[in-house]
């Protein structure tokens, strides 16, 4: 059977359920969301589940949320006075342990988000993000190596680009992240809700997105390589990272692009 037709439930049998999906109330203003996201951006989910009376999940709020109304709303009382519930996306996508791999890239793709949630033995909700199918493409056999990943255009940016154009760039090219051109070094949605967070206190008097780039970050530095890893080599390095980001030649690996590459007809799977 194609790894494509298989359940999740096969696919992730020993850790189906074992990432808890973060959550925060509707009524919660944004400096709160931002500060959650803060931590959790990259690192083991991809968005925070939005929920109403008890404990209700109705929807997400992720980096992109963020940043599409910072873009248009600069400002403190973005932070101060907007509620979740006025800026999330309603398209949750909740899963069974009958889903298979198809229906689930499916529903990414539809969303454009790598996250799902389903329901545990807890009585609540596990998360299945990007980062949680590295575990598949880690199992898996494969020939498929780097260099037969779909090519796509890389996204840079330039030192005295401002603040306002990283984020046009990040909105008009649906990615969360930018390398800094000739460089491996690049910003992320999460860098930036960071520094927002930290180092600028929300907006309070600060003229944020006009400031240059080199004023206002510290980069992350995506990982070169210049073996041609097959599939499993590299989301067994990829699940390791903090923050995946790999390149290779004259591409951009993401654990989306992971996501994506696991429709092959080539690849078994070994558990």
């Amino acid at each position: 059977m194609p790894i494509i037709n298989k359940t999740l439930k096969e696919l992730l049998s020993l850790s189906f359920t074992s990432t808890p999906a973060v959550s925060i109330r509707q009524e919660n203003k944004i400096w709160v969301a931002t500060g959650m996201l803060i931590h959790y951006l990259e690192s083991f989910t991809d968005s925070l589940v939005v929920t109403e009376g008890d404990e209700i999940p109705i929807g997400v709020i992720g980096g992109r949320e963020i940043i599409e109304n910072i873009f248009n709303n600069p400002t403190s009382n973005f932070f101060d006075n907007t509620t979740v519930e006025q800026i999330f996306d309603k398209n949750i996508i909740i899963l069974s342990e009958n889903t298979t791999l198809d229906e689930l890239l499916t529903a990414w793709k539809k969303s454009r988000r790598a996250f799902s949630i389903i329901p545990n033995h807890f009585g609540g909700y596990s998360a299945i993000s990007g980062r949680k199918l590295l575990e598949i493409g880690a199992n898996c056999v494969t020939d498929l190596t780097l260099s037969e990943f779909p090519k796509k255009k890389v996204i840079s940016f330039e030192k005295d680009n401002s603040i306002k154009e990283i984020i046009q760039l990040m909105l008009e090219n649906n990615t969360r992240k930018l390398l800094l051109r000739d460089t491996n070094y690049f910003v992320s949605d999460r860098l930036l809700i960071q520094s927002i967070a930290k180092d600028f206190n929300f907006f309070r008097n600060v003229n944020f997105l006009d400031r240059k780039f080199e004023e206002s970050f510290q980069l992350e530095e995506a990982t070169k390589i210049s073996k041609n890893l097959n599939l499993a080599e590299i989301s067994k390095m990829m699940y390791m990272m903090s923050h995946p980001y790999v390149i290779f030649e004259n591409q951009v690996i993401s654990p989306w692009d992971i996501c994506m590459i696991l429709e092959s007809d080539r690849i078994e799977f070994v558990g």
